[in-house]
């Protein structure tokens, strides 16, 4: 989703790993999308840089899609990126495979200061007139996104038992989460679903919203971990294309791993705690490490099994026994 500098060789986003250490080599000009495109023309493994936000990320994959200089027809597609986590759900450095897919944008909301007394939240669906009616909106106004489940579990299976380092740094920031059980844990692969906002929201108010606003719209079947600002544009697009017959859709993983926390420890007000995170994320290079580190074994098991993947889905069948089990 976003680059620092260059592809390779100074202050690591996204994208910079994969491109110095899968390694792709080559970079193909992309004027219609956020930047260059990266190739490794052996494997056939391309990775797209969208830029922040649903906004871009959907313009961008759009502008993939019709690329004609592409077939993406039978391309899988891995977001790897990193994310705010609840600190109930999930460690710092973590990483985190997503079923369902939640929009945080589209909605209304009234001022908290000017909410009646007796709303949970400001913050409701798009028309309708208070929050949380009884009946969901349509699931197909592009608020909610169900990734296909047989996948995902796949994906969960094979990468669960991936050792993410646990560096002094993360246990020092973890001690401040006392009362988090999950939070005091060493980083782990976990399956926990997706807010995507592009208003980069912190605190434990807005926490509580989205563990709520995830539970509503998946109607109890997902609950909310991870939260960015762009897969929902993402899927959204993909969606349009698998349409168009350009693209597969199942085909569509996300991962998130954890950089910061969606809200502040005890001993800080939510203001303090978003002014440290905007000068620097918590656990920055941690998550930005567990995300190649567990996206590329899935891109690997993709490419060494392409003669069957390339027309047929894994599923956790086609993993060894010890690996086919969920927690």
């Amino acid at each position: 989703m976003f680059e620092r500098g260059e592809a390779q060789g100074d202050q690591p986003g996204e994208l910079q790993y994969w491109v110095e250490r899968f390694p792709l080599s080559t970079a193909i000009a992309f004027p219609q999308g956020n930047q260059d495109l990266y190739y490794n023309e052996e494997q056939g493994v391309l990775a797209i840089t969208t830029g922040v936000g649903s906004i871009n990320s959907a313009a961008s994959i759009m502008a993939l899609g019709m690329d004609p200089r592409f077939d993406l027809r039978q391309t899988y597609w891995v977001v790897a990126g990193i994310a705010g986590a609840d600190p109930e759900d999930m460690p710092l450095g973590s990483a985190a495979w997503a079923e369902w897919l939640v929009d945080g944008d589209l909605m209304h909301e009234i001022d908290g200061r000017e909410i009646p007394t007796d709303w949970e939240t400001g913050i409701f669906p798009l028309r309708e007139t208070e929050p949380f009616p009884e009946k969901a909106p349509n699931p197909e106004s592009g608020a909610v996104f169900q990734l296909n489940p047989s996948l995902t579990e796949w994906a969960y299976q094979l990468t669960k038992s991936t050792q993410l380092e646990d560096t002094e740094d993360l246990q020092q920031l973890r001690i401040r989460y006392q009362n988090y059980p999950e939070a005091q844990r060493p980083p782990m692969v976990l399956k926990g679903d997706h807010i995507a906002a592009m208003t980069f929201w912190h605190g434990k108010m807005l926490n509580t919203w989205a563990n709520r606003w995830v539970d509503y719209w998946t109607e109890g079947k997902g609950s909310f971990v991870t939260s960015a600002m762009e897969d929902t544009g993402t899927a959204q697009s993909l969606q349009f294309l698998d349409n168009a017959g350009k693209v597969d859709a199942h085909r569509l993983l996300v991962l998130r791993t954890a950089s910061n926390f969606t809200m502040p420890p005890e001993d800080m007000t939510a203001a303090e705690s978003m002014k440290n995170e905007n000068s620097g994320y918590s656990a920055y290079i941690p998550s930005l490490e567990a995300a190649y580190l567990v996206g590329n074994k899935v891109v690997r098991t993709l490419l060494e099994n392409w003669e069957q993947y390339r027309d047929q889905l894994p599923s956790v069948e086609d993993l060894e026994p010890d690996m086919n089990q969920s927690k």
